[in-house]
């Protein structure tokens, strides 16, 4: 899938594989960055999140939270406006990861 480049140059191939991960996540369901270095077997948590950070405006980002449900700081508002958009499980000001988190597999 063509993404829009946002002037960072052209997303190395780990990068694309994070991006391509991202855009399969359903709407309603989430992953932790470490959920996604997980699932292609290589990086962290860490590198996930830099991904995002550089290249992930494209993709449905507010898919991609931290382990414990909650959104990247400072995305928190439209974070949750999305998630009640789609139907994402919430307690409180964090998704509920329990029915939430998508495993790569199921939809």
């Amino acid at each position: 899938m063509e993404r829009l480049r946002d002037g960072r140059g052209e997303p190395p191939p780990y990068a694309e594989r994070v991006l391509d991960v991202v855009e399969r996540i359903p709407p309603g369901k989430v992953m932790s960055y470490g959920d996604v270095a997980e699932y292609l077997g290589e990086g962290g948590p860490r590198q996930v999140g830099r991904v995002m950070a550089l290249w992930g405006g494209a993709v449905p980002w507010w898919r991609v939270i931290r382990t414990d449900g909650t959104p990247a700081p400072g995305l928190e508002e439209e974070c949750f406006a999305r998630w009640r958009e789609e139907g994402t499980p919430m307690r409180g000001l964090r998704a509920d990861m329990r029915s939430a988190r998508w495993d790569g597999r199921t939809l």
